[in-house]
């Protein structure tokens, strides 16, 4: 199982931002590997505080992760779901050394400033679940048009930074000669350009690709949450890493069940014959079709409740129930016969309605549909 991201940083549920952000830079000072050179420990809780922060330091991503745990961020790896890499970390979170390690660079565990690892844009594209599958989880192969790096592109070391992905600029001001590093704007950081490319290729290089991705969704998984499938983005020209594909979820409707978080209802409509003698009815669920006995003498509004035939919670913490809710028909329209038998039962005792203490007033009922 993994670790608790507010363990990882030491901070409670309620720190905030500030809070948050200084029990990441106080681990990641610690641990940063200029000051533990091949120490693997020590790079791995790098890479841990580093994932932590990613998720915790993002309003929208720390409301998901305070709801749904770590399951939210499944469907693809990277930030969120594992696969940290260095390249990542100080490409994002670089800043927040300040000037701890020369200007807060990274030299591969030696100091010294660090090219810049430029990243391809993300893609996002929706995807459409039915309840069954919001429930069961569902792995999806999704066609997705991606820039990839042409075949035959070639790139050199940019003239302008020689390959440092950053210029560097000294001014005289009333404090004396100050130094600023700036990106190079001619290889916007990459420390490349291209060299030889196809005519086929854009100017950076990149050509348009149809590719068929596999996208693993979680079940208990909500409309609207979104997963990240690393580096199947667009790729980023000369030695640059990949964007991301986002995966934003869409729940359609089901013909029968409606979904209440991970609870599931379904009206029955019974006749007034069969509330009166008892039936038994087939109704949906996720996983099928299931008979249910209907007592005699049912009421209008009485919940039959399923238990743990509902969605699964994405925390793991077992499933919902599903809630029948009893509606008894009532006939618009009877022949002459029909009225005559309803007359004459207005004043029999067993038409007479004598509510019992078991009959749940309204209030009540829902009350128990959220406990």
């Amino acid at each position: 199982m993994k670790e608790d991201y507010y363990d990882i940083l030491g901070i409670s549920k309620g720190a905030s931002e500030a809070e948050i952000k200084k029990a990441y830079r106080k681990m990641a000072l610690k641990y940063h590997p200029d000051k533990n050179p091949d120490n693997k420990e020590a790079e791995e809780k790098f890479k841990k505080a580093a994932e932590a922060y990613e998720v915790l330091s993002n309003a929208d991503k720390k409301a998901r992760y305070d709801q749904f745990g770590h399951q939210a961020f499944e469907g693809g790896g990277g930030f969120g779901g594992g696969g940290m890499n260095m390249d990542d970390i100080f490409s994002q979170f670089g800043d927040i050394f300040g000037g701890a390690f020369g200007g807060g660079g990274f030299s591969g565990f030696g100091g010294g400033g660090r090219q810049r690892v430029v990243k391809g844009s993300n893609l996002r594209i929706r995807v459409k679940l039915t309840l069954e599958e919001v429930a069961n989880g569902v792995e999806k192969k999704i066609k997705v048009k991606r820039k990839i790096q042409a075949p035959g592109t070639t790139y050199k070391t940019c003239d302008t930074c020689n390959g440092a992905g950053q210029v560097t600029r000294v001014t005289n001001t009333i404090l004396g000669r100050m130094q600023t590093a700036t990106t190079c704007p001619t290889c916007s950081g990459a420390g490349q350009i291209i060299d030889k490319k196809p005519a086929d290729a854009d100017a950076q290089g990149l050509k348009v690709s149809e590719e068929t991705v596999s996208v693993k969704i979680p079940a208990g998984v909500v409309d609207g949450m979104q997963l990240k499938v690393t580096s199947k983005g667009n790729d980023a020209p000369g030695n640059g890493i990949a964007g991301d594909l986002l995966v934003a979820i869409q729940e359609e409707d089901h013909p029968t069940l409606k979904r209440e978080g991970d609870n599931l209802h379904y009206d029955m409509y019974v006749s007034l014959p069969d509330a009166v003698l008892g039936t038994s009815k087939e109704i949906d669920t996720v996983t099928g079709k299931v008979r249910i006995k209907i007592e005699a003498g049912v009421q209008s509004g009485k919940i039959l409740r399923l238990r743990g035939k509902g969605i699964p919670s994405i925390n793991g913490y077992g499933k919902g129930d599903l809630l029948v809710h009893v509606n008894v028909w009532t006939p618009k329209t009877l022949s002459k016969k029909q009225k005559e038998f309803f007359e004459s039962m207005k004043e029999d005792e067993h038409f007479v309605p004598k509510p019992e203490s078991s009959d749940k007033s309204f209030f009540e009922k829902v009350k128990d549909m959220f406990s």
